[in-house]
């Protein structure tokens, strides 16, 4: 006659009630010590990397540290410097505003767009996904350099391109009015990582859907309202709040074209800071945080726009996400 070995949890129910209890226990310890271990570098990185800083952060927002003295407390002053004294504020929220408002916007639609071009072609699929996402490999200020060129009111080929055609090209980097304009440019071009996902959501929408919807009749339009929007709607969200995130940190692009175009860039690749050129058409909320805490050393007062910034972000994605109930659907299609 063979036993059958013991296990875990015969060896726990042959004991007493209360050693039962305490070997419970044990085990249940000896569980969480397993997953914390396992977690254990990403706990480490988590701590070290954002709730080191982001304490650090909270902490020096209210004191005076220029980076080479101890760091003073002062209170709330950096604060009430930064909602009444500092008249550079206005603009630069106002800038990344009409970034949040009108480029995340067109990203959004642009990736989607591409991505539903993309889904329908039957020959050379591969061909024409590489060709829309290689733009996203090009390093930020490479690809700055590259559209301040292009965009040269001067002689870049666009407006070369324009006065062939009787048109007279606007100034682009160098005015106010379309400074933000080519940044969005410069942002559709690089949309491929957004267009992957977009491509793979649309790829997944079940094809048992599209088939009931033209058996009832559906046109194009309204398989595309009923069938496919609903099924990526949580791409979608995902996308919307990528991009209001990134708006809100809007920093490489702006900060190397408008050093650029401003004609400050020395040869030996240094930029010199020219706050929002053309006429503060693109001072963006963290350039003004840049120079602040790192050109004027104001480190204590730029923890201060930090915080705020960090706590807006926090606050619009709750808001984001509330709302998503509304339109967001995880089940599929909705009919």
């Amino acid at each position: 006659m063979s036993l059958a070995p013991a296990t875990e949890t015969t060896l726990v129910a042959a004991l007493p009630a209360i050693d039962r209890r305490r070997a419970r226990k044990r085990a249940a310890w000896r569980r969480r010590a397993t997953v914390l271990a396992f977690m254990s570098p990403w706990l480490a990185g988590v701590t070290i990397f954002f709730g080191y800083p982001l304490l650090m952060s909270v902490y020096l927002s209210f004191t005076h540290f220029d980076n080479l003295s101890a760091p003073r407390w002062i209170g709330l002053a950096n604060y009430h410097y930064l909602f009444h004294g500092d008249l550079l504020i206005g603009p630069a929220v106002r800038n990344s505003l009409w970034m949040i408002v009108f480029a995340v916007p067109l990203y959004v639609l642009s990736a989607f767009g591409i991505a539903m071009m993309v889904a329908r072609v039957k020959r050379g699929a591969g061909f024409f996904r590489t060709v829309f996402y290689l733009p996203a490999l090009a390093p930020p200020v490479a690809a700055t350099l590259g559209f301040v060129y292009i965009l040269n009111p001067a002689n870049g080929p666009i407006n070369v391109l324009l006065s062939h055609l009787g048109i007279q090209g606007p100034l682009w980097f160098q005015s106010p009015q379309w400074s933000k304009p080519s940044l969005v440019l410069l942002g559709i071009w690089g949309v491929g990582n957004m267009f992957i996902i977009f491509l793979a959501a649309i790829l997944d929408v079940p094809k048992h859907l599209y088939e009931s919807a033209e058996l009832d009749g559906t046109g194009p339009l309204q398989r595309l309202r009923y069938v496919t929007l609903p099924s990526i709607s949580p791409v979608i969200l995902f996308s919307i709040v990528i991009g209001v995130i990134a708006a809100m940190q809007y920093f490489t692009q702006a900060y190397v074209a408008a050093n650029i175009a401003s004609g400050q860039a020395s040869q030996a690749g240094d930029v010199t800071v020219n706050l929002g050129f053309p006429e503060g058409s693109t001072l963006f909320y963290p350039i003004l945080l840049y120079n602040d805490g790192f050109r004027d050393f104001s480190m204590g007062y730029a923890s201060a726009m930090a915080v705020l910034l960090f706590v807006a972000a926090f606050a619009v994605t709750a808001v984001i996400l509330a709302n998503s109930r509304r339109w967001v659907h995880y089940g599929g299609a909705v009919r």
